[in-house]
C-alpha cells in the first residue's frame, strides 16, 4: 500500500506564491519520478511540472520562469514551488507518482500512484 498525501494549497492574490508538498509513504521499494498535475474546472488533467529521481524536470511552457519543482530522495518528498502566480493558475493540483512497491517479496513497479488533491485558487 502506497499513499501520496498533499499539502500546501490555498488562496492567494495574483502575484503571489504558495509551496506544494506531496510525501510518499508505504511499502516503497523505489521511486522513478514524480509529479504535479492540474485540473481546471471544465478542463482536462495536464502535467505541470515533473522530476525524476536522478533530478532531471520538465515543465509545462506556461508555467516556465514561475514554478520550480524539487524532491527530497530521503524523504520520498516532492515539492513545487509556485511564485507569480496568475488567476489562471487556479486547479485541483494533484501529485503523482511512478514508483516500484514491495509486497510480500514482489517488487510492482506502476505510473499510477496519485494523491488527493489540493486546490489551488488564485484571486485577481
Amino acid at each position: 500500500q502506497v499513499q501520496l498525501v498533499e499539502s500546501g494549497g490555498g488562496l492567494v492574490q495574483a502575484g503571489g506564491s504558495l509551496r506544494l508538498s506531496c510525501a510518499a509513504s508505504g511499502s516503497i521499494f523505489s521511486i522513478n519520478a514524480m509529479g504535479w498535475y492540474r485540473q481546471a474546472p471544465g478542463k482536462q488533467r495536464e502535467l505541470v511540472a515533473a522530476i525524476t529521481s536522478g533530478g532531471m524536470t520538465n515543465y509545462a511552457d506556461s508555467v516556465k520562469g514561475r514554478f520550480t519543482i524539487s524532491r527530497d530522495n530521503a524523504k520520498n518528498t516532492v515539492y513545487l514551488q509556485m511564485n507569480r502566480l496568475k488567476p489562471e493558475d487556479t486547479a485541483v493540483y494533484y501529485c503523482a507518482a511512478d514508483l516500484v512497491s514491495y509486497y510480500s517479496g514482489t517488487l510492482t513497479e506502476s505510473n499510477d500512484y496519485w494523491g488527493q488533491g489540493t486546490q489551488v485558487t488564485v484571486s485577481s
